[in-house]
């Protein structure tokens, strides 16, 4: 796997985490809601024993390149405006379903077990993305 790759998996591994975070905080201090913070997190902690498991960590940090990145001041000005805290919801299950869905293309070239753990993943974030509609936002 080359350095460029590795820097495509870092990318969207820290999105994944980052947004299973958020999806975390907001289940548990905003819907108050167990189960998922249960959920999130288990996610959250298999990535990371994954991770530790298959001894990525260092070739994924040493393969970031955050100075020559050169999308990192490209986000569209509604990157840095929501509406609601559903609206913070709805923009990171979406964001987990992107990361999951290009971890899961990516790994199809190195390993296709790997390519099946981020897809298990992806369909765990529709189930959760289909339970908090029905709990908490609903249609206006």
């Amino acid at each position: 796997m080359s350095k460029m790759n590795f820097r495509i998996f870092d990318v969207n591994i820290n999105r994944l985490q980052e947004s299973l975070r958020v999806i975390e905080d907001i289940a548990r201090f905003e819907y108050n809601d167990k189960q998922l913070v249960e959920k999130t997190k288990n996610i959250r902690h298999k990535i990371k024993e994954y991770i530790k498991k298959h001894k990525f960590l260092y070739k994924l940090i040493s393969a970031r390149d955050v100075g020559d990145d050169t999308g990192k001041f490209l986000d569209p000005d509604s990157e840095f405006k929501r509406d609601s805290i559903n609206d913070v919801f709805i923009a990171n299950i979406k964001r987990i379903q992107e990361c999951s869905r290009v971890l899961e293309e990516l790994c199809k070239i190195y390993n296709e077990k790997f390519s099946k753990f981020f897809k298990k993943i992806r369909f765990k974030s529709y189930e959760i993305e289909k339970d908090v509609f029905s709990k908490y936002i609903k249609e206006s």
